[in-house]
C-alpha cells in the first residue's frame, strides 16, 4: 500500500493505474476510520477497482465554532486499516496541497457576508465550489458554509485522484445528495456508489464523532436510531401523516436528558423537500446534540 502526500504524486499514481486498464475508485474520509469506512473500502474493492482512500480533515467544512482542532486524527491507525482491507493507496495531503496559499479568513461566513479583500490577505487561495438547493436546508442551514467547503474538498479531490468511482455513504445523507447533484451539474465522469449505513449493535450509527462521547452520553445517543425507528414503526402501521411522525421524532428524542434536538424532518429522497403525506422512498433525517457532540442520523421509509 503506498502512502501519497501530494498533489502531482498522487495523479502520476493514478494515471499510471488508468493506463494499466484498471479503473480507479476514491473513498473519501477524514480519517478516524471505523467501520462504517471499511463498508466503503470493501464496496469499492468489489467494484474491482484500484481503491484510494483520502484521510483529509478539511478544516473548510467546519464552522467557527465546530470541533475542528478536536476532530479525531490517528494516521497509524487509519493506515493500519487500509492496509488490513488492500486498499491500494492512501491520499494524505497537508493542507498547503489542498488549499495553495493559505484558506480566505472569511471561509466559515454565512450568506450576505462580505469577504476580507484580498490586498489585506494578499494571494491566498479563494476559489470555492457550490450547490445552491439541495444545501440550503437541514444541514447547510445550521452549519453555514458547510457545503461549500464540502463541495470544494470533493471537487479537488475528484480533479487530484481522477476516479472513475467514488464511494460515499448513506449515513450523511444530504452529502450524498448534494455530491451527486454537483457530479450531475459539473458533468463529472464519476460514478457515485452509496453505501448504506454501518451501525453498531444497539442501532447507533457509526461515526467519528462517537470518539467524543462520555459512557452516559453515549448510551444516551442511541435515541436518535430509536426516534428514527418510532417514525419507521408509525409508518409501517399506517401513519403517513409526516408532521405526526416528526413530532413522534421530537417526543423521542426529549427523553435523553443530554440531548439537544437541531431538526427531525420528512422528506422526499432525492429533492430533500418537505412532504405532508409519507409515502415509502421518504427519508426520515434528524439531527441532535448530546452533550457537545453533534450527530446525524436517517432512516428511509
Amino acid at each position: 500500500m503506498e502512502i501519497i502526500r501530494t498533489v502531482k504524486e498522487m495523479q502520476t499514481a493514478s494515471s499510471t493505474v488508468k493506463r494499466s486498464g484498471r479503473r480507479v475508485a476514491l473513498v473519501p474520509t477524514m480519517g478516524a476510520l471505523h467501520e462504517g469506512h471499511v463498508a466503503l473500502m470493501r464496496k469499492a474493492r468489489d467494484q474491482g477497482a484500484a481503491v484510494v482512500v483520502s484521510v483529509y480533515v478539511n478544516p473548510t467544512q467546519f464552522g467557527p465554532r465546530e470541533d475542528f482542532k478536536q476532530y479525531p486524527r490517528d494516521l497509524q491507525a487509519d493506515e493500519r486499516i487500509c492496509n488490513r482491507e488492500r486498499a491500494d493507496a492512501i491520499f494524505t495531503p497537508a493542507d498547503d496541497e489542498m488549499y495553495p496559499g493559505g484558506i480566505w479568513q472569511d471561509q466559515t461566513s454565512g450568506p450576505g457576508q462580505a469577504a476580507v479583500p484580498s490586498a489585506i490577505l494578499g494571494m491566498q487561495y479563494s476559489t470555492f465550489v457550490e450547490e445552491n438547493v439541495l444545501a440550503r436546508q437541514f444541514e447547510g442551514e445550521s452549519r453555514p458554509g458547510h457545503f461549500r467547503g464540502v463541495c470544494t474538498v470533493v471537487a479537488k479531490l475528484f480533479n487530484i485522484v481522477q476516479p472513475d468511482l467514488a464511494v460515499f455513504g448513506e449515513k450523511d445523507f444530504q452529502q450524498l445528495k448534494v455530491v451527486q447533484r454537483m457530479v450531475r451539474d459539473l458533468r463529472y465522469p464519476i460514478e457515485i456508489v452509496s453505501v448504506a449505513t454501518v451501525r453498531e449493535p444497539d442501532g447507533l450509527a457509526m461515526s467519528s464523532r462517537n470518539h467524543g462521547l462520555s459512557g452516559s452520553e453515549r448510551a444516551q445517543a442511541t435515541v436518535l436510531w430509536k426516534a428514527l425507528s418510532v417514525a419507521r414503526d408509525l409508518f409501517n402501521e399506517g401513519e403517513h401523516n409526516a408532521h405526526r411522525l416528526e413530532a413522534a421524532m421530537q417526543r423521542t428524542i426529549a427523553l435523553a436528558p443530554s440531548a439537544r434536538l437541531d431538526y427531525a424532518h420528512v422528506v422526499d429522497a432525492e429533492s430533500l423537500e418537505a412532504v405532508n403525506e409519507a409515502q415509502r422512498g421518504n427519508v426520515a433525517l434528524i439531527a441532535a446534540h448530546i452533550g457537545k457532540i453533534r450527530l446525524i442520523d436517517n432512516l428511509i421509509l
